[in-house]
């Protein structure tokens, strides 16, 4: 874990538009966020890529995470450039040089002319050389490098370890980095200015603002590389995905090491000396465990804790559902859409809490009292008209408005009653038996905020200070679709290795437990043409889609394969038990939940990931399930490495767990009332230890 939470890597061109299909020697942008490898992205030329490297950081301050943004040119010249260039020996002299001369467009560049004016400074043969433009002659700048004089050192002395490096000043022909420069650092420059003090320049400022720009070179990951290159697909692609990969993996104390360097003025490839530690981390090999447990962490697979994958979630996550407006008796249930606030004050105006005579509390005389009353009362619906005079008072009932001349009342119980007059003790407080206007609510407060789950009280609240209609979102619809050829609907006829499908109807029942829609898009055979058809369907009708089966990788995992092929699929192997593998990713624009097959890790990790993540998706809060700190009734020993969750009840107020563990028991999800939570590290629980017990009621 490094101390960046985002990293993008950006394969870099100094040519022009390369065109829509995505092909090599273009601009391609890998990018890991919080955690989650996302597909390569191309991007066809340099106008597209600054603006949608200005999205990326953009989004990333948003939601409060770091960002290390690596580009495959160098940030600075060999030494004396920059100060022969700009008279100051400062690589940022050299960038806004840049800036203020090269244009580009996608179709045209001036970086040949800009080289040559460049070389008339010196000379006019060096320091770049070459020219791509067949039929313009640039003044002072050779077409080839034997022609050419460099008053500057021919490399920076990164290079001279980095193995395979090129020149920074060859401008045509392979390995042409010298055009990559001269396009490149007036981006930088420019993004150095839209996000002023957001953004630190490795190794020429210290890594402490949010967004790190940091010069890397591919070539350091090489034959990671070439083995994935080997499977198909363009090169470039993966080495911005491989190495925004290596990366994040990286552990942190590794990656302050390769930070460590003193490259003032030319600047370093960051990464170079690591070579084998970044390799090892793009591609994650090592040897399988040799223990007798099929729940052992396979090789290569990096694991995400629980927490990791919820925070992962939560940032992600936002309503999809519109907004409507409903009458208050329809609005039981649905999630508000905006903060609501009161017309009207409650109590709207001062009243009297209980039956009794009420009075200026002013007018009283020391000792007990005795009061004559005015003729009439004042009741609820019926106020007093007129005045009571001082020293005088009058009958009120419950919820009546007190009349002008009273602020105090006493109970009908505390007083004797004659033919026109009350008497009673001394002691009563001014003010005593009376609601103040707004006590509760004034109007224009903020009554209900948005996002709630609107409960019958609410709407009790809501109907007191005015409200008839309240801004609500539309309820979510949740597609739920099961997956294999092995299942059968009950009371169909079953033949040898076939089962009963029991997540769909586990599923549709917690998605309308939740206070959801459920579209049932019904079981979906191994094939994967069938299961195309069945999520475009699913997007028409529904803003999520929970599946179950096929979320692995295996050659009849068909969710995963479909979603990795829309280009929009992250498989999350997350540490819990039951469960791991989760398949989250878009579907034409629509979240897909890809839920493992057994049931038991279906509910679990329903309960644990798709609970809270539909919540936002509807509109409302993130919200954690509430719970209780109990004794165990039980003794269990718990490996490290993974969060855990058992099937659990509480009786004689402890807590006890089903008699196995195995995820094929579905009758333990029967005879649960809850999930008692394991902590991911090394644990022995026995009878009496305090264990997390979290009631299936607390998810809603």
């Amino acid at each position: 874990m490094t101390f960046y939470d985002s990293f993008a890597i950006v394969d870099w061109s100094g040519g022009n538009d390369s065109g829509p299909r995505p092909k090599r020697d273009a601009i391609w942008l890998g990018l890991v966020r919080a955690g989650v490898e996302e597909t390569p992205r191309y991007l066809r030329n340099r106008l597209e890529a600054e603006a949608a490297l200005t999205e990326l950081i953009e989004v990333e301050l948003s939601a409060g995470r770091r960002l290390m943004l690596g580009f495959d040119f160098p940030f600075g010249y060999p030494s004396g450039f920059a100060e022969a260039l700009t008279g100051q020996a400062c690589p940022f002299a050299i960038w806004e040089w840049l800036e203020t001369r090269i244009s580009d467009s996608p179709k045209a560049n001036n970086r040949f002319d800009v080289a040559g004016e460049v070389n008339r400074m010196f000379g006019g043969t060096g320091p770049f050389w070459g020219n791509a433009r067949p039929k313009h002659d640039v003044a002072g700048l050779p077409r080839t490098k034997a022609e050419y004089h460099n008053p500057f050192p021919d490399r920076r002395a990164v290079e001279a370890r980095a193995k395979g490096s090129f020149t920074c000043w060859q401008l045509a022909g392979a390995g042409a980095v010298g055009s990559q420069v001269l396009m490149g650092l007036p981006v930088l420059e420019r993004l150095r200015r839209r996000f002023p003090g957001k953004v630190a320049v490795w190794p020429f400022e210290p890594m402490v603002a949010p967004v790190g720009l940091v010069e890397i070179w591919p070539g350091l990951i090489d034959p990671a590389v070439k083995r994935a290159e080997a499977g198909g697909g363009i090169r470039d692609a993966h080495q911005v995905r491989l190495l925004a990969r290596a990366l994040h993996r990286l552990p942190m104390d590794d990656m302050r090491a390769m930070l460590n360097i003193d490259a003032p003025e030319e600047g370093w490839i960051m990464g170079q000396g690591f070579e084998d530690k970044l390799t090892h981390a793009a591609e994650g090999l090592r040897p399988p465990p040799l223990r007798d447990d099929c729940f052992a962490l396979p090789a290569g697979v990096d694991w995400t804790p629980v927490d990791e994958a919820l925070d992962m979630l939560r940032a992600r996550l936002h309503p999809v559902v519109r907004q409507t407006t409903l009458p208050l008796t329809d609005a039981l249930g649905r999630v508000l859409a905006e903060d609501v606030t009161a017309i009207r004050a409650n109590p709207p105006e001062t009243n009297t809490a209980v039956d009794g005579y009420g009075f200026a509390h002013a007018a009283l005389a020391e000792g007990d009292q005795v009061l004559p009353l005015v003729e009439g009362r004042a009741a609820a619906g019926a106020p007093f008209v007129g005045t009571v005079p001082k020293g005088m008072a009058v009958r009120v009932l419950t919820g009546a408005a007190l009349p002008e001349g009273v602020d105090t009342v006493i109970l009908q119980e505390d007083v004797t009653l004659g033919d026109d007059a009350i008497a009673f003790r001394s002691g009563i407080k001014p003010g005593a038996n009376t609601r103040q206007a707004g006590e509760d609510v004034h109007s224009g407060d903020v009554i209900l905020s948005k996002g709630r789950v609107l409960t019958a009280a609410d709407l009790a609240l809501a109907a007191a200070v005015g409200l008839n209609n309240l801004p609500v979102r539309a309820r979510l619809k949740v597609a739920v679709i099961s997956t294999g050829d092995e299942l059968r609907d009950p009371g169909q006829a079953v033949e040898t290795g076939q089962i009963f499908d029991a997540n769909r109807p586990m599923l549709g029942g917690l998605v309308q437990q939740f206070g959801y829609d459920l579209v049932d898009m019904g079981r979906v055979p191994d094939d994967r043409d069938t299961l195309r058809g069945t999520l475009d369907q699913a997007v028409e009708k529904a803003d999520v889609i929970l599946t179950s089966g096929g979320a692995s990788s295996g050659d009849e995992d068909h969710v995963s394969a479909l979603l990795n092929e829309a280009g929009a699929m992250a498989e999350w192997r997350i540490a819990v038990k039951p469960g791991r593998p989760l398949a989250l990713g878009l579907w034409k624009g629509t979240p897909v939940f890809g839920l493992p097959g057994n049931p038991v890790a279906a509910m679990v990790c329903t309960l644990i990931f798709a609970r809270p993540a539909m919540g936002v998706l509807a509109g409302t809060k993130w919200q954690e399930p509430q719970g209780f700190t109990l004794p165990s009734a039980f003794e269990k020993r718990k490996k490290p490495g993974r969060r855990e969750y058992l099937r659990a009840r509480v009786r004689d107020e402890q807590v006890e767990v089903f008699k196995s563990e195995g995820s094929g028991r579905i009758s333990g999800l029967s005879w649960a009332e809850g999930l008692v939570e394991l902590p991911d590290g090394e644990a022995h629980i026995t009878p009496g230890t305090l264990v997390r017990y979290i009631p299936f009621s607390s998810f809603g």
